[in-house]
């Protein structure tokens, strides 16, 4: 803005010094406002856009780990609150997700010679209903599935909460930028 007093005060008339400061203010709103939009999660939300509801994932695996439901629900909502502005609401968010737990399978991988299994694979699959009230458009539905392996040296109850955790954590991911992230 200094440049522009002094320019003004050497070369230029009243008028023209009034439109470059006036261009000059209009450039300055329309990037601060141009930045709102954009967050660094790279979300891409509708500004009118402001709760979410996100509904109980109820287990309907045949194999079922009695917190898998909890945790990942708790960890959906979460999320969404620690990554977005968006307010927690019990139903009908602007953003609405519902589902259940599909499956939750150990199956075994990597045998060896002796048709015995060097590793394990846990695998989770959650069935997603996102429905964006506000942009109807980027509502889905859609199967997300994720794993990961272990050795079977491993006794699963040992590690079974930590590779559950992983996945979910892959999960949300998937889910989220499915939802919000448009890249």
């Amino acid at each position: 803005m200094e440049f522009l007093n002094a320019l003004c005060t050497e070369k230029l008339n009243n008028t023209t010094c009034r439109m470059l400061k006036i261009k000059h203010i209009v450039i300055c709103i329309a990037f601060i406002c141009s930045c709102g939009v954009y967050t660094f999660t790279g979300a891409d939300i509708h500004p009118e856009t402001k709760t979410i509801s996100v509904a109980y994932f109820q287990n309907q695996a045949s194999l079922v780990q009695p917190m898998l439901s909890q945790k990942f629900t708790n960890a959906l909502q979460d999320r969404f609150i620690q990554q977005t502005s968006l307010n927690l609401v019990q139903a009908n968010g602007d953003l609405e997700f519902e589902g259940y737990v599909r499956d939750y399978q150990i199956i075994p991988i990597n045998i060896s010679s002796n048709d015995q299994a060097n590793q394990n694979r846990l695998s989770i699959k959650v069935f997603v209903r996102f429905n964006n009230q506000i942009e109807p458009d980027k509502s889905y539905e859609q199967n997300f599935n994720r794993y990961a392996d272990f050795d079977s040296s491993l006794n699963l109850s040992d590690v079974e909460e930590d590779l559950m955790d992983e996945i979910i954590t892959e999960l949300i991911e998937d889910i989220f930028n499915k939802a919000v992230v448009n890249w």
